[in-house]
């Protein structure tokens, strides 16, 4: 368990502060698997019966965490980390994190974007394709792509369901990329798309846009993802410089 303990001296309640010390071990990814039993928390933390179950209650309703009859609670998701500095695929993530990837294709089209996408990228027209992400089957993003319309109607050739974006492009279109540009922030999604990551609306979800350009400079793609915050989060290493 956390070495983290309750405070009982502050306003927050002792329930949701254990609720935020398990959900923070399932993320960081040191609890997995069945999870301590409630009189386990209940010594280790010094509360009630009643407090470690409004805690559970919680997770189990966020879908952090799932209650198996006869058997227990268990840790139902498996978060994902993206390493920023590192210019990685959804899909890749998802293995290195031991799980398995997949895609929906939702739509494609040719499309004038909006003034901010045509800001971002200079885009006057662009080709644009959504899909719904998912992690040993589970939804946990919805990507936007906005591409010159030259490489998303090559790109459309190919099956886009399960398939690694930046691999055909890559791989069969001969596009290298030189650098991208990272921006991680919050957002809210459409009814349909919250439905379709099995959200509410009201719920925040993660947003990471990225910019990424060729090897002339040129802007190959601009991607829009959103993502649900209880199965993704993101890490960085950091070194302090001395002198």
């Amino acid at each position: 368990m956390s070495q983290v303990k309750l405070d009982y001296e502050i306003s927050i309640p002792l329930h949701v502060q254990l609720k935020k010390i398990i959900e923070k071990e399932v993320t960081s990814g040191k609890l997995t698997g069945q999870i301590p039993s409630e009189r386990d928390y209940m010594d280790y933390y010094n509360v009630s019966r009643s407090t470690v179950r409004e805690a559970i209650n919680l997770l189990v309703r966020e879908g952090v965490l799932e209650k198996r009859h006869g058997k227990g609670t268990f840790v139902r998701l498996k978060p994902i980390h993206d390493w920023l500095g590192n210019l990685t695929s959804t899909t890749d993530i998802i293995k290195q994190m031991g799980m398995k990837p997949g895609a929906k294709l939702i739509t494609h089209k040719r499309l004038t974007p909006s003034e901010y996408v045509q800001q971002k990228t200079g885009f006057r027209e662009a080709y644009f394709i959504k899909r719904l992400r998912y992690a040993d089957y589970q939804p946990i993003g919805i990507e936007y792509h906005y591409y010159p319309v030259e490489i998303g109607l090559e790109l459309i050739t190919y099956d886009l369901n399960d398939a690694t974006l930046y691999e055909i492009e890559q791989n069969e279109l001969g596009i290298w990329f030189a650098e991208a540009s990272q921006t991680i922030g919050s957002d809210f999604l459409s009814e349909p798309d919250a439905s379709s990551l099995q959200i509410s609306p009201q719920t925040s979800v993660l947003s990471a846009e990225r910019i990424i350009k060729g090897q002339k400079g040129d802007i190959i793609e601009l991607e829009k993802g959103f993502y649900r915050s209880d199965m993704f989060n993101f890490q960085i290493n950091m070194s302090r410089k001395f002198g």
